[in-house]
């Protein structure tokens, strides 16, 4: 018999910010190949879930959901119980040595937050976990790392766009330092991280990819409107919270540029802090009547708007806190269903488009070129039949997300298969 076949495979103790999230879904669909590929997880979650509705996934998904004090003061009890059971586990001072040296760094309320989960998940350690992964390398990283000291499990770790661009340099030194290895979602990211550890090798590229069987070829008609038929507008279509890296007052401001006699309606799906203020700059600018805000809609919804829509546009942009997109997951569904899309030079979004290919990439935060773009879509038909069918060609043979699964459980078993 082959030694891969007897390879224990670890019990697996996930932590992540919140959970379930509609704007997560890529993280979901992970989970859920993870458990089909055979991995026993344990979902370790930071936050409660606020949204109301949950995408068909995260039904599917059969690991247990154990939730940390979201704020260490909600359940004293529980956090005190931790702190006490900490002085009893292996790697205390070690951990109060990190603890402090980070403090010194950052002097917050957040990083105390961290340590009270951290000890809350040391004594309480769900199911025996025997394998600690983090999914995003800021705050579920640093509970992740400082449970790893405390109980001496190693860890390994998910970066994706945020947590890498706004977490200060020397903290992502120090956790890609000790984690076993880092995934990364994109090549941007990627070699950002590998200049910050001597441990190059301990830094991997991969893509999230798609579940291609959820999101299966649509052979519908895609509609030949060119603008030109009031009755008949051409229909643009985005995703995404309502939040600064998304670039919704670039978008809004280029369909205001657009020419009076071009006939288009604009479909918003997401929600988002800043809504309201998006609703009211569309008021300032005349476009009220020809926006719907769908507000937040599950998977199978938001499939169904990408088969309808002729068109897809996210303005990503680099926020003014360093927030940033790594590779939008929405660009790669749109472009999966046949449906061209309109975006920005930024993160890993060229990774998917290349500009007159599969797609249209303008710079960031240029509502005059974006205009451009959009009314260069809106006006050819043939354009964006032959983009579409381009994109979706690129999304099949090179963004399934079993790739993705099959990478990442060769990193888990190779680990395990030295610890043997």
């Amino acid at each position: 018999m082959k030694a891969k076949t007897l390879l224990h495979r670890r019990k697996i103790l996930v932590v992540l910010k919140g959970y379930p999230r509609l704007s997560e879904t890529f993280i979901a669909q992970e989970l859920l190949g993870l458990e089909k590929a055979g991995f026993d997880l344990t979902l370790i979650s930071m936050r409660r879930p606020t949204d109301k509705k949950r995408h068909p996934v995260h039904d599917e998904i059969r690991a247990r959901v154990i939730y940390l004090p979201e704020y260490l003061h909600e359940e004293p009890i529980r956090v005190l119980k931790g702190f006490f059971a900490s002085f009893r586990k292996p790697g205390i001072k070690a951990l109060w040595k990190r603890f402090l040296k980070d403090l010194a760094r950052d002097l917050s309320r957040n990083r105390f937050r961290r340590l009270g989960q951290a000890m809350v998940l040391g004594r309480e350690w769900p199911d025996n976990g025997e394998w600690l992964h983090a999914h995003f390398i800021h705050t579920p990283a640093s509970v992740t790392e400082y449970a790893s000291i405390l109980t001496g499990v190693p860890w390994t770790c998910s970066a994706h766009a945020k947590d890498i661009w706004t977490s200060p340099d020397w903290d992502l030194h120090e956790k890609l330092g000790s984690a076993r290895w880092t995934v990364t979602c994109t090549r941007t990211g990627y070699e950002h991280m590998r200049t910050l550890t001597a441990r190059k090798e301990a830094v991997h590229l991969s893509y999230h990819g798609l579940d291609l069987a959820r999101f299966a070829h649509f052979g519908g008609q895609r509609s030949h409107r060119d603008g030109s038929d009031p009755a008949d507008p051409v229909l643009i279509l985005s995703v995404g919270r309502a939040v600064e890296k998304k670039g919704y007052e670039t978008l809004l401001r280029a369909l205001a540029l657009l020419p009076r006699e071009l006939n288009w309606r604009f479909e918003h799906i997401g929600g988002g802090d800043k809504l309201p203020k998006l609703k009211a700059l569309a008021t300032e600018l005349n476009l009220s009547d020809r926006i719907s805000w769908k507000g937040a809609l599950a998977q199978e919804d938001v499939l169904d708007h990408y088969r309808r829509a002729d068109a897809f546009a996210l303005a990503c942009r680099i926020a003014s806190n360093g927030d940033r997109d790594g590779l939008p997951n929405v660009l790669v569904e749109a472009s999966s269903q046949r449906l061209p899309c309109v975006s920005t030079a930024v993160s890993g979004v060229p990774e998917l488009l290349v500009d007159g290919e599969n797609g249209m990439v303008v710079p960031p935060q240029d509502p005059l070129a974006f205009a451009g773009a959009l009314e260069t879509m809106i006006r050819d038909p043939a354009l964006r039949l032959r983009l579409g069918d381009a994109a979706e060609r690129r999304v099949r043979e090179h963004f399934d997300h079993e790739a993705s699964i099959g990478q990442l459980g060769r990193l888990f078993e190779e680990e395990w298969q030295k610890a043997s």
